[in-house]
């Protein structure tokens, strides 16, 4: 059985005629521990369980579970012992014989605890274990790694696992059920769903598109061009709201974005020929073929120069609407589509840069280059801090937008410097924290000593720096922050237009390219440069999905939005064609998503096919 670490919920509902319970069956709180005796963790845990049931009385219905050590047979041995209790007051009795007796496990608490039992000593320290009890103990551990158990002890407070500190004050929180932990967890759980980022994109769009056509839709539009900005003497730097958003804030999705198509260039799904070439190519058929269609729709003029605005793929709304078809969509296409749109992402950084930017200022963009000379010693240095990246990163950001590029790309250049480093030494590591614990725990009970040194909290920072590459450790909080904060908020900003018939006149050109584009262009280049990789055999398509499910993950890459209305928004500086393309983007990104979902609904696997 694989071990879910995503896993959250208790995998088997307390029964109280098969569990170990103290308390009232008809509790509110039900805290249910995997643990072990042979585990210091939980022995120290212990303590912070009668503090709980002390506190909240009959209102706590605890359960024990056993998660013996694994590799120690002690450990196993004492869970088995105290299975073949008679009843419910021994089994308590030994079990806190075994978790309170000595500082670790050892045999005399086997033989202390068999006497509560009332069991002969020669018996209690056999091999040869009862039956029911062996298979009680396993049933338990079974359990815990069906909940994604992977230490002891785990806590699973009303069936959802417990993640957080066990100080008094925040596990007593998390018993309880305060109104900040229930927040949190709200929060935790909304951003563990799959779809939450292309849920909470959706509904900034649509309170924006709301507003435009209220009668606050003037105040709304007017608020975005408020300016914003910094003073030094008789030098000032001003932008407006909206191009703080799109030039500024939107920078952490391109880092985000640079820091994701470096992952999967170095252990993702595209760090090997074999498994990059399907994704790279249909990604590539899904940029050009779109971008054709547009230019062969589109009149001379002006408008030429939007043929960007088609070649987009939203990845977010895509990847959350497959993750909302569950499993009618196979793993293997979600990976599928997630790459090509990581190579997409990469394919609309390269237009932006070279297609839709100003004049170039070259002192701006030679200052630039010196930031990034310094950035790649740092990163040849193996700097590991976070913090001076950080900085020559908003230096780079002011010297690319004076420089005349679009400020964004500062975002992507400052990824690809952001340190990476080979994995950690776990076993060394975790060693040495032990050590270091162990020694501060040692100390706790000393005249004049409130908590752990200054040495020993430098070291463990130290411990915590080394487990986690910066790269990593920046996409992790970054990356919450560009698909709950940024992208939202650029929808919120951009997403606004006013529906009215005028926008329609005279723009029909131009609305027919960008829907094309992306409702016929996207799913025809992705699906006919994958074919045409597979039949040159320099690509090999998966057989967990079929022809017909490649179609329809390539019909939701039609749903351009983020990147198409950014694209937009440089390709058409006059209102009413930007009011019109963002119409276009809409009309089709809806489209594609519902032709998407209807092919992906009963589309079945080649062997399900069969």
């Amino acid at each position: 059985m694989s071990v879910d670490l995503s896993n959250h919920w208790l995998d088997r509902p307390v029964d109280p005629g098969t569990d170990h319970v103290l308390g009232p069956v008809n509790a509110p709180i039900t805290l249910v521990e995997y643990g072990s005796y042979a585990c210091p963790y939980c022995r120290a845990a212990n303590d912070r369980i009668a503090e709980v049931r002390d506190r909240l009385g009959d209102r706590l219905l605890y359960v024990f579970r056993h998660k013996p050590l694994t590799g120690s047979d002690l450990a196993r041995r004492a869970a088995e012992l105290v299975e073949r209790a008679s009843d419910s007051e021994h089994f308590w009795k030994a079990h806190v014989t075994l978790m309170s007796r000595s500082e670790t496990l050892t045999e005399d608490d086997l033989v202390a605890a068999a006497r509560e039992l009332d069991l002969p000593l020669d018996d209690a320290g056999a091999e040869d274990m009862a039956q029911h009890a062996f298979e009680r103990v396993s049933a338990d551990i079974s359990s815990a790694k069906a909940s994604g158990v992977m230490i002891t002890p785990t806590f699973f407070i009303n069936g959802r696992r417990y993640d957080g500190a066990w100080d008094e004050s925040s596990f007593g929180d998390a018993v309880l059920g305060t109104l900040g932990h229930r927040v949190r967890i709200a929060a935790l759980d909304f951003a563990g769903w799959a779809p939450s980022a292309g849920i909470l994109l959706l509904l900034t769009t649509v309170l924006a598109v709301a507003l435009t056509n209220s009668p606050m839709g003037e105040a709304f539009e007017h608020f975005w061009h408020q300016t914003l900005g910094v003073t030094f003497g008789s030098r000032a730097f001003n932008m407006s709201l909206l191009h703080w958003i799109n030039d500024g804030l939107l920078t952490i999705f391109f880092l985000v974005v640079g820091l994701e198509i470096k992952r999967e260039f170095t252990v993702g799904h595209l760090s090997s020929p074999r498994l990059a070439a399907l994704p790279i190519a249909a990604a590539i058929g899904g940029m050009v073929v779109p971008a054709a269609i547009y230019l062969s729709i589109i009149p001379a003029g002006p408008w030429l120069h939007g043929w960007g605005t088609a070649m987009a793929t939203d990845t977010a709304f895509a990847v959350a609407l497959i993750a909302m078809m569950g499993s009618r969509v196979p793993v293997e296409l979600r990976i599928f589509l997630t790459a090509a749109a990581i190579v997409d992402d990469i394919g609309s950084i390269i237009v932006v840069a070279v297609f839709y930017t100003g004049d170039l200022e070259m002192n701006w963009l030679g200052a630039g280059v010196v930031v990034l000379i310094a950035l790649a010693m740092l990163n040849r240095w193996r700097f590991y801090n976070v913090t001076p990246y950080a900085l020559l990163g908003i230096v780079l950001w002011a010297c690319v937008h004076a420089g005349g590029l679009h400020a964004t790309l500062a975002g992507v250049l400052l990824a690809l410097f952001i340190p990476t480093r080979p994995p950690a030494n776990l076993k060394a590591l975790t060693v040495q924290a032990s050590t270091i614990m162990g020694a501060e725990y040692k100390r706790a009970g000393e005249a004049l000593h409130h908590g752990p040194s200054g040495a020993a909290l430098r070291a463990l920072d130290a411990i915590h720096d080394r487990l986690e590459s910066p790269a990593d450790r920046l996409l992790r909080h970054s990356g919450a922050r560009s698909s709950y904060i940024v992208l939202p908020l650029f929808a919120f900003a951009n997403a606004g237009v006013a529906f009215s018939l005028d926008v329609f006149n005279g723009h029909g050109s131009l609305m027919a390219a960008i829907g094309a584009g992306l409702l016929i262009g996207k799913p025809l280049g992705l699906v006919g440069a994958s074919a045409l990789a597979v039949a040159l055999r320099i690509a090999v398509k998966p057989i967990e999905y079929s022809w017909r499910q490649l179609a329809g993950a390539g019909a939701l890459a039609g749903i351009g939005f983020t990147m198409s209305l950014f694209i937009a928004g440089e390709a058409f500086p006059v209102a009413g064609d930007y009011a019109a393309a963002k119409i276009a983007v809409f009309a089709a990104s809806v489209l594609s998503a519902i032709i998407g979902v209807a092919i992906l609904w009963n589309a079945k696997a080649p062997e399900e096919a069969a």
